[in-house]
Formats: C-alpha cells, structure tokens, sequence
C-alpha cells in the first residue's frame, strides 16, 4: 500500500480491546500504521484520541459507553477529530500549550490542562515547540497510557529487539523526564499496535536503550528507503 492508504479505510483492525477500551488501526497495510485509541474514563465515558474514521466506529465506540469529547494529542493529529466530534455533538479537546491546531478545526473546541476532564486521564506535555507539539494521557488507576508520537510500535520506530520504539527524530534526546517514571499496564500509540504485555518493561527498554540503537534504526530505515 506504501507510506500512507488514502480512501475508505475498509479494512480496519482493532488492538487490545478490553474494559479499558481500545485501539484500532485505519489501514493495517500501510506503512505508517495510522493508530488511534477510544479511552474508558473514569467517568465511564469514551475518549477518542487522534481517530482515523472507519465504518462502524460508532458502532464499537457505543459498546463501550457515550463519547465525552474528541481528542487531538498532535499537532499534526488533527485527522477525522472534527467529523467526529460534530457526529457525537461534543467537542474536540486541545492541550491549553497548543497553538494553531484549532484554526481551521470545524467543530467546537475546549482545552485541558494537567487532566483531561473527569476522565482520570493525566495529561503529559510531550513536546512543546514551534514544529511539535504534544500530549501523552496516562491513568495510573487503570494503567493506560497513551503515547501518539514520542514513542510507536510501526517497524521504522524499532530497533531489532525492541517492541515499543523511541520517534526515530528523538532517538538522541528521549522523552525520559515526562515518561520515564510510568509503570503501565498498557501502551496505545498512534502508530503500531502499542503493547499490553509486560508494558512497562517495554516503555523502559525503549527509552534506555533509544541513543544506542539508533543507528541501528537510521541504517534499517536507509536500506529500506532503497529502491532496489
């Protein structure tokens, strides 16, 4: 399929579902494994996190409770947020850091700070520059983490042992301060299926290990880039 599927994304696929909620990929052929997630919070609504619209998504969202709100955790996240929020009349939710995200967003817009609503979710600042901007949601209750770009599970993030990887972009300076003290049970990520087992000692390899591996991951990623 290359990079990026464009299109009715039909053939979508659903990872770690559980109380929790859960993920789903929009095009599991692509490359870059367009994720999202649906968060269960603590005040049993759903929150849907940087969505690729599939058929049927508001089908599976209903069967784990009512949408509280859309959420745009990347700047560059934007994706299907609007059109969804507007079909489930709720807004979409921007970090208070980020700027620009909500100018050409056609739907109603609130922003959070250090939590995201009455979710229980706490919000990480991520990255907070001109080029970047980003959140991470963690509920240490129930052990979810959500991650949309600082750390994936696609193949270019990885190094060869690794199953969750640092952003090939970061690999020199990882997110330890914001991520580093987390023990999740699971990690949703906005590119790749995450992991939901044995998480935490995924999240910590991946942020130990993500300067020595990296030219391990630029070499991969040269070769694959290659057309022959």
């Amino acid at each position: 399929m290359g990079m990026k599927g464009s299109g009715t994304a039909e053939d979508f696929r659903v990872v770690h579902e559980g109380d929790h909620g859960f993920g789903w990929i929009a095009y599991p052929d692509e490359e870059m494994q367009r994720a999202s997630a649906a968060l269960v919070g603590d005040d049993e609504q759903v929150w849907v996190c940087d969505p690729v619209d599939v058929p049927g998504l508001d089908e599976l969202l209903a069967e784990h409770g009512e949408v509280g709100g859309v959420v745009v955790t990347l700047d560059r996240h934007k994706r299907d947020s609007a059109a969804l929020a507007n079909r489930h009349d709720v807004p979409v939710y921007l970090p208070m850091w980020f700027t620009g995200v909500a100018d050409d967003l056609d739907a109603p817009v609130e922003r959070f700070g250090n939590e995201l609503a009455e979710s229980g979710f706490r919000t990480l600042r991520l990255r907070d520059g001109r080029f970047w901007q980003e959140a991470g949601l963690y509920n240490e209750e129930t052990g979810t983490l959500w991650v949309p770009e600082s750390v994936g599970a696609a193949s270019y993030f990885l190094a060869k042992s690794e199953r969750l990887g640092v952003h090939p972009a970061l690999r020199a300076f990882p997110p330890r301060r914001a991520l580093g003290s987390l023990t999740p049970e699971r990690v949703l990520v906005g590119h790749g299926e995450g992991v939901a087992t044995d998480a935490s000692r995924a999240l910590s390899d991946a942020l130990a290990g993500s300067r020595k591996r990296m030219l391990g991951v630029y070499a991969r990623t040269a070769r694959n880039a290659l057309p022959f």
